[in-house]
């Protein structure tokens, strides 16, 4: 009686150790996703402070019916370094070029700052940000912007969101500019995460007729993620149509031709290799 007892505290204790064993694993196995610099295309992040290193992106796609900076008409490629400064600081600059259905080729320059003022100080939770920034779009506009990040991460969940507040230095666009984005990934097997990302651009053209960049536009479109385990490299897709949800009467006069925004919604598809270097 007493050696069945002893038998039984024995197997459970060694249940209850493999069990914790495989959640340890699975947990840290999750966990190395938080490493990684950039979980999402349209939502840019601070970098997580288990990942604070540096790395090297590649990103590319193709558009039809769009325009920057939900996405390029044509085939783009983009190299970006990101990385961390310290004192909660991460910095990003990127170089790109466009090859336009139209059959010119065009390039983009942009770097920006960022820092977490709320948060930031544990690998998982809440996070809260803002950073300036210059760009130098696919159409020659010199833009200046900052952009306010807000990200949560655990080992089943990413979440990020940006408002990003926008100066063009051309008096035929808009004053300021207003482009918001969010992003929602779910654990969903090993290393791979999927959900969704959307992006908004000129959404004051829902309630002014005369927005002066053409009016309303939305992407909404699923994202995937995976990062394999002990690995350098991570990867993201994402695309989805554009919906040109309101047409302003400013756009049908002058400011077409000069941005020649699309007559049709339109649709995206992009992707992202990031190798960290640390």
């Amino acid at each position: 009686m007493m050696k069945n007892f002893y038998l039984t505290m024995c197997v459970l204790f060694l249940l209850t150790n493999f069990c914790g064993a495989q959640q340890l694993m699975k947990t840290t196995e999750q966990s190395s996703s938080l490493e990684q610099p950039q979980p999402f295309l349209y939502t840019i992040n601070t970098l997580n402070p288990s990942g604070r290193n540096w790395s090297v992106n590649y990103s590319g796609g193709y558009g039809e019916h769009t325009v920057t900076p939900i996405g390029f008409d044509g085939v783009d490629q983009n190299i970006s370094v990101k990385g961390y400064l310290g004192q909660k600081f991460t910095f990003l600059a990127t170089l790109g070029t466009g090859f336009s259905n139209n059959g010119g080729v065009h390039t983009l320059q942009q770097a920006e700052l960022l820092r977490d003022f709320i948060g930031g100080n544990q690998p998982m939770g809440f996070r809260i940000g803002a950073g300036l920034g210059f760009r130098h779009e696919f159409n020659n506009d010199n833009v200046a912007f900052s952009r306010i990040t807000a990200a949560y991460d655990v080992t089943s969940w990413k979440v990020g969101a940006n408002v990003r507040l926008e100066k063009a230095f051309d008096a035929r666009r808009d004053g300021l500019d207003i482009i918001t984005s969010i992003g929602l990934h779910r654990h969903i097997s090993g290393q791979f995460f999927a959900g969704v990302e959307a992006v908004g651009q000129d959404l004051e053209g829902f309630w002014q007729s005369d927005e002066a960049e053409g009016g309303a536009r939305l992407l909404v479109g699923p994202s995937v993620n995976y990062a394999p385990s002990g690995s350098r490299f991570a990867f993201t897709l994402c695309g989805g149509p554009i919906i040109y949800a309101t047409r302003s009467n400013f756009a049908q006069g002058q400011f077409a031709a000069y941005r020649e925004l699309p007559a049709n919604n339109g649709f995206t598809l992009k992707f992202n290799v990031g190798f960290r270097f640390m």
